[in-house]
């Protein structure tokens, strides 16, 4: 476990995913709980969504944003103000847009995970029928 006064402002989700998905391959090779893996591993998942959907909608504001800083230095004649927000905001959103990116890929990548301990969850349950038959 993390040393909680460093998480407490904010903390590195990717390494956080790299930790849990270490976390379950070592319970997998040691042929731990599978239902009661599953179960962690779910739950998770549901953190994980409810970080992407913030992220998410925050991306979209900061892509309204940058569109209509776009639209003002239009409106607005060589207003370097404008302009420096705009290209700031734009690498606001390039940063968000790679953020996101890597969210949504491991949220991907950790159904494929929550298949696999439901299939070997249910292997294991199949042949343990088997042998009381």
């Amino acid at each position: 476990m993390t040393n909680l006064q460093n998480d407490r402002f904010g903390i590195n989700i990717i390494r956080y995913c790299k930790e849990h998905e270490n976390y379950l391959q070592n319970q997998l090779n040691l042929q731990s709980d599978l239902k009661e893996l599953l179960n962690y591993h779910n739950q998770k998942i549901k953190w994980l969504q409810h970080e992407r959907l913030v992220h998410f909608l925050v991306t979209m504001l900061t892509a309204i944003l940058v569109l209509f800083l776009f639209a003002m230095t239009f409106l607005l004649e060589e207003n370097i103000l404008i302009i420096t927000l705009l290209i700031l905001s734009m690498l606001l959103l390039t940063a968000y847009l790679f953020h996101y990116f890597r969210l949504e890929n491991t949220v991907q990548h950790w159904y494929k995970i929550s298949d696999l301990i439901y299939f070997k969850l249910n292997e294991k349950s199949e042949v343990i029928n088997k042998n009381e038959d």
